[in-house]
């Protein structure tokens, strides 16, 4: 299933189950819109469906409290850097400030001179936990989405700490949907690509992350309760680098889809 949060007819943001043509739904493709929150409870289909091309997704989740997200999670984004492979999950925090939907605008601040794009898989959480062990990590995982994670790499090396140089609004892309098909064993083996301008930039696997999702869920739940709707980021392939406004910045992650961003300059 692919869970989306959509806008019609600039009306207020809806939850609807997307259906695509090419999983044989008989018909374009399309969102079924449905009642009240995923994340919270039960949902009813309404008996409305609307093209996809006639709505403007948004992110498919704004996290109740937190984004964490996992540095140098694998080892060849970490070398290309120059940083050594943590021994134990590098964190930090995103405000939920800095969550955007697809097509929505990365803003670039003018206290950065080097603004880098990190295409990523976000898993989202689906209920309270604490202490998760890794056997039981499947438990708590609502689905998972596409994430970039937007870095000022510049304020990331001067100020020491993560807290502003990822943490400024539209830093955080989720989208387009969330997909909750997806086995953990099938997300721990899944292509990541990113390009810029329809140019390749970043393709890499899941597989190769140094701490796999299971493992993360344990050690994030460990230091912090973990409610319905948060999410964490995972960590970023090589190939990271830089963005300047006018540019079209696409992630897209094997079984789920793409989450495409323009870059424009702060006003």
């Amino acid at each position: 299933m692919r869970i989306a949060r959509y806008v019609a007819d600039g009306g207020d943001p809806a939850f609807g189950i997307v259906e695509l043509a090419e999983d044989g739904a008989g018909h374009p493709d399309s969102i079924a819109a449905i009642t009240g929150d995923p994340l919270a409870g039960p949902v009813n289909y309404t008996g409305q469906r609307l093209l996809l091309d006639d709505v403007r997704l948004v992110s498919p989740v704004i996290p109740r409290s937190k984004v964490i997200g996992i540095g140098r999670n694998y080892a060849a984004h970490a070398a290309e850097l120059n940083n050594p492979v943590p021994d134990a999950p590098l964190l930090f925090i995103k405000p939920n400030t800095a969550v955007i939907g697809p097509g929505e605008p990365i803003v670039y601040p003018p206290e950065t001179e080097n603004l880098h794009f990190e295409g990523e898989l976000a898993v989202v959480i689906g209920r309270i936990c604490r202490r998760v062990p890794r056997d039981r990590a499947a438990e708590v995982i609502f689905g998972y989405t596409v994430g970039n994670d937007i870095t000022a790499r510049d304020l990331q090396t001067s100020d020491k700490q993560w807290a502003r140089a990822k943490g400024f609004d539209s830093f955080c892309p989720l989208g387009p949907w969330i997909v909750t098909h997806l086995s953990l064993d099938e997300a721990s083996d899944l292509q990541v690509t990113t390009t810029v301008n329809g140019e390749l930039k970043q393709d890499g696997r899941t597989s190769d992350m140094v701490q796999g999702i299971a493992e993360l869920i344990e050690y994030v739940s460990g230091f912090t309760t973990l409610l319905p709707g948060d999410v964490i980021l995972t960590g970023t392939p090589a190939g990271v680098g830089p963005l300047q406004p006018g540019d079209q910045v696409a992630v897209t992650v094997e079984g789920i889809g793409t989450l495409t961003n323009p870059v424009v300059a702060e006003n």
